[in-house]
């Protein structure tokens, strides 16, 4: 079976970076409580390139004082991403989160991808 994957990009000001790091842990094992196959948050080490490609900076739209932070999250499935995503939606313990100051959702790339290799 092809697993589903949410994929997220965003740029997190430097200076918030143990503030986005507590509450992506916060998230991370809700999802996982809820049925996530695996939840990854990474930052940026290796993005400035002259390759002729646009770096994942850029796509971010980050800023000198931003972190780059590539996410994603599996699921068994696409009907169980929809699932647990409105069980995580809807959790008490993710309703008091505040992100304002420590990312822009508006900047935020997200999108659902199927899974096309997997070796």
């Amino acid at each position: 079976m092809k697993e589903y994957v949410d994929g997220y990009l965003l740029a997190v000001p430097s200076d918030q970076l143990d503030t986005y790091r507590a509450m992506a842990s916060r998230a991370g094992e809700i999802w996982k409580e809820y049925g996530a196959l695996d939840y990854r948050e990474c930052v940026g080490e290796s993005l400035e390139h002259n390759h002729g490609m646009r770096n994942f900076r850029h796509a971010a739209e980050a800023g000198d004082n931003e972190t780059v932070v590539f996410s994603w999250i599996v699921f068994r499935d696409k009907a169980d991403r929809d699932r647990i995503n409105a069980a995580v939606m809807t959790d008490p313990r993710l309703q008091d989160v505040c992100i304002e100051g420590v990312f822009d959702p508006k900047r935020m790339a997200w999108g659902g991808f199927d899974t096309l290799v997997q070796a």
